[in-house]
């Protein structure tokens, strides 16, 4: 079977919900550029969507079809992309990873203030820190391109542009070009993958 890279994405609910959605999204759409095969939902465990409630939105990227498409949770992720930095104090962010992980932040604190409140920081091999909302100014609160809806913004306008690019820089999973053919706000796409700050670990 192949392998599958399991992408999660913690973030918060209707206030950073479309931020969250559109870093799975644009995963999915550029790594589908590369002829990959892919996928992208939001996490039906954690609806209703409610106000600030921790909710997941997932990417999956394949050379091979992808034979789990109908499992609704990523189990063991690889990459997890938290978007509201508050998110990892007191949760399992990193829940069902393997060794060799990598965990990119939406903060302008330094990786190694973030690794004090990972419990479980052993299973990453790398942490990678970007200030999004710095770079891009503050969420986006909209239920644009929410189950069902049309999205009238586009991919990528706001914080998820600048946390693209940190996935781009800490992973090469997807290319930074294919991102900028997916995302709307391309000059904190780029910003974000200059500005990311990488720390190898074990």
């Amino acid at each position: 079977m192949a392998h599958v890279h399991e992408i999660t994405v913690w973030t918060r609910g209707v206030v950073k919900d479309k931020e969250g959605r559109d870093v799975a999204n644009a995963i999915a759409q550029a790594a589908d550029k590369e002829g990959k095969f892919t996928q992208a939902f939001d996490n039906y465990v954690d609806l209703p969507d409610r106000v600030n409630v921790p909710v997941r939105k997932y990417a999956r990227i394949s050379d091979e079809e992808i034979e789990m498409r109908y499992d609704y949770e990523n189990e063991k992720p690889e990459v997890v992309v938290v978007v509201d930095a508050t998110m990892v104090k007191g949760m399992n962010i990193l829940r069902g990873m393997n060794k060799g992980g990598v965990l990119i932040v939406n903060t302008n604190r330094k990786p190694e203030d973030i690794l004090k409140f990972i419990p479980n920081k052993d299973l990453l091999k790398a942490i990678a820190c970007v200030d999004a909302d710095g770079i891009a100014g503050s969420a986006t609160v909209d239920f644009s391109g929410s189950e069902g809806g049309v999205d009238v913004l586009g991919i990528g306008g706001v914080i998820a542009a600048p946390l693209l690019g940190a996935v781009a820089r800490a992973t090469g999973l997807v290319k930074l070009e294919n991102l900028a053919a997916v995302v709307k706000n391309k000059d904190a796409l780029y910003k974000g993958h200059e500005q990311t700050v990488v720390q190898s670990l074990n």
